[in-house]
Order: C-alpha cells, then structure tokens, then sequence
C-alpha cells in the first residue's frame, strides 16, 4: 500500500531560495499555535516581532544581528547583539546605525559604501553580501557582517561573526 506524504506549503524569496521565520529578539523560529491566527510577536520571548529572510541568511539563536530600515534606523537588536555591542535595543530602536557600527577601514574611499549597501538591501533589491564593520567608538575590534534582506516590512539583516 503505497502511503500519502503531508503536503504543506513553502515560501520562497525572489531567488526560490526558502524563506523561514525568526524573532528580531532571540532568533528562535515561532512557537507553534494551535488553532489561534499566527501571532506578529514572539511566542518565546514575548519580545520581538516576527521576521523572515531566506534560509541560507536567517540568523541562529546565538548570533548576534540588527535590523535597519531604509532610512538607516535600527529597527530590531538581538539579544546577543546587546551583549556584544554594550547597547540596550530600547535606547538604540529608531538611531542611526552609524551611531553603533561603521565600516572597519575609515580611511578607505568608500567608506560610506556600508551605508549604500544597507539602504539597498533594505529597500528590497540588494543580493546578500559580507562585509567588515567595527563599533564606532572601537579601534581594535573588527566584526565580519553578512548584510540580506527581511521582513516584513522590507529592511535590512545585519549578522555580525
């Protein structure tokens, strides 16, 4: 007797890549529910909205990410990115990013190509990309950034290794 498989429906981003959902605070995909609508807040947490980006991009637990809007605004810290960056998400929500990271070499002459690949991202049309960034009032410390877009609504992920 031949057995039926489940069938149940998979997201896709603009390149097919699958799509998956985290929570903009601790990372942790969405509790399940049970016959309630799906919740916009995290049922973990009870912290952060509910995200999504494409699989390869998407952040675990304990990486720490933000979320930046096409105005350069942070939208989203995770929790690991308050204890690695010393930040608090309530007093950083709604600043420029540039009050928390730049681009590592300040002195190169696209020093604001950080900025440019942020707001394209964010705007819903930038591939995912690597880059180096640093905190701004840090000299030493340099943090490899992989930069994708999320949402919704269209922004752009900024996970920091």
């Amino acid at each position: 007797m031949r057995r039926l498989r489940a069938l149940r429906p998979v997201e896709v981003d603009e390149r097919g890549l699958d799509v998956v959902s985290f929570c903009g605070h601790c990372a942790l995909p969405p509790a399940p529910v049970g016959s309630a609508a799906p919740s916009r807040v995290c049922g973990h947490c009870g912290l952060g909205l509910v995200l999504q980006a494409s699989a390869d991009l998407a952040p675990r637990r304990d990486e720490p990410f933000l979320v930046i809007d096409t105005t350069l605004s942070v939208c989203a810290v995770s929790a690991a990115a308050e204890d690695l960056l010393g930040i608090d998400e309530t007093h950083a929500v709604n600043k420029h990013v540039a009050d928390f990271l730049v681009p590592a070499d300040a002195n190169a002459p696209s020093a604001e190509n950080l900025l440019a690949l942020l707001v394209e991202v964010a705007s819903g049309s930038g591939e995912p990309r690597s880059t180096v960034v640093r905190p701004r009032q840090e000299f030493g410390v340099r943090f490899k950034a992989r930069i994708g877009p999320c949402g919704p609504p269209h922004a752009a992920l900024l996970i920091l290794s």
